[in-house]
Formats: C-alpha cells, structure tokens, sequence
C-alpha cells in the first residue's frame, strides 16, 4: 500500500530568490502529513469517529534542489519504524524529473484527542500502518535518515 502526495510549486511559495521559500518547503511535508493520515485512515472523519489524530514532535527537513514555480512536486513516504503510537517516518520530495528535492524525517505521535494523550492507534488505523510497515522494512533506509547537524572539523 504506497502513499503519494502530488502538488505544485504555487506561486506565493516563492520568494525574494525566486525559488520555493525554505518555509513552504516544510508546508509541502506537513501537507503530506495530512495526506498520510487519510491514507491510514485518519482524514476528517476517521479523527472524528476514533477520537484521533496524529502530531508532529519532531522533524529534520534537508533542502537539496531549488523548486521553481509550477514546478511539479510529488512525496512518498517510508517508514523507518513504529510502535503502537509513534511512526518515524522519512518524506522524500521529488519534482517532474525525479530529482531528489528535499528530504523531510520525522517522528508523529498519535493522540487521544478525548484525553488530549498520546494513545496507541485505533485498531483499524493500526491494521493500515502495519501493512505499510511490513513492506517498508524491507527497504534499505534512505541515506539522509538520521543526519545530525554539525560543522565538520579537520
């Protein structure tokens, strides 16, 4: 079960340099995270009927290509690991020509939004990401996950 999230590089995501503003490229994950969540079957009413939802703690996001305006865009989305809350998750972004344009890691939690608590997922929530798990695994993990920040020294 693969997950796509298709987009374009609109006009008010570009700035003074005349490319994608760094900001919108975080806007184009997070819009992939919403994506995801109705792939797995959170959309607006799975949150509603389970009392769930899913939120970011944290994220690392690498800018490797300039994205021009109307440029095609699309993210695909790896598991790196779960558990019965938490999915590590790695984005890729590529444009029309499949070129590698940013890199997006993050850790989501899902959340009891009854409680406002970090919950396991719903059971049938559950079901979707182990399936998507059980096929990710397999893969051998992206060369950008689990990049520090750091000035090389000599």
């Amino acid at each position: 079960m693969s997950f796509m999230y298709k987009d374009q590089v609109r006009a008010d995501w570009v700035d003074y340099n005349g490319h994608m503003n760094d900001a919108e490229y975080a806007r184009v994950f997070s819009l992939a995270v919403d994506a995801f969540m109705d792939h797995i079957g959170l959309d607006a009413a799975g949150r509603e009927q389970h009392h769930y939802t899913i939120f970011t703690l944290e994220t690392h996001l690498c800018y490797l290509l300039e994205a021009n305006e109307n440029e095609a865009l699309q993210v695909t989305a790896q598991l790196l690991d779960v558990d019965e809350k938490r999915m590590h998750i790695f984005f890729t972004l590529v444009n029309g020509d499949n070129e590698l344009v940013a890199t997006s890691e993050q850790m989501l939690m899902g959340m009891d939004t009854t409680a406002n608590r970090p919950a396991p997922f719903p059971a049938p929530v559950q079901s979707i990401i182990d399936e998507i798990w059980s096929n990710d695994q397999k893969e051998e993990a992206p060369k950008q996950a689990g990049r520090t920040i750091g000035i090389r020294r000599k």
